[in-house]
């Protein structure tokens, strides 16, 4: 079994919003998206946020944990998760690239490449290999029609 990890995606989440906040405001290298076309950037904090408490509610409904890790007790397979096997995920990666689109400033979003790669290493391979381990062929068979990401 895989070990846990001691920071969970969530506190990825705000390090990263702290870590594009300073860069907005030290390091701002230029504006690319000026008001009032950068509060769209609102609009997809919101639906990542709805993403991510959506999927999180289909795990919780399904009595299955969300926590990365802790052993799953159900699959799946429905709502949000018919169009991307990580909806919480992605959820989360649209909330920040909606930060940086309200920053406006282009340095808010390097960062965030770096938040999808260590989702994806930290927790996303790991998570399918335990998902393998406990569903077997039922999770290959989800895996190979569904994408991981969108």
């Amino acid at each position: 079994m895989e070990q846990k990890r001691k920071i969970i995606p969530p506190v990825w989440l705000l390090i990263t919003l702290i870590v594009m906040t300073g860069l907005h405001f030290l390091v701002p290298i230029r504006r690319i998206i000026p008001a009032p076309w950068s509060y769209i950037g609102a609009a997809l904090i919101v639906i990542g946020i709805a993403m991510a408490a959506t999927g999180s509610a289909l795990f919780k409904r399904a009595g299955t944990p969300v926590i990365p890790f802790e052993p799953s007790t159900a699959l799946v397979t429905s709502g949000l998760y018919r169009f991307t096997r990580n909806p919480m995920y992605l959820g989360l990666v649209i909330a920040l690239t909606g930060a940086a689109v309200l920053f406006g400033t282009l340095s808010p979003f390097f960062p965030i490449p770096i938040f999808v790669w260590i989702i994806e290493t930290q927790f996303i391979r790991g998570e399918e290999r335990f998902l393998e381990g406990i569903f077997g062929a039922e999770y290959l068979a989800y895996k190979s029609r569904v994408r991981r990401w969108l």
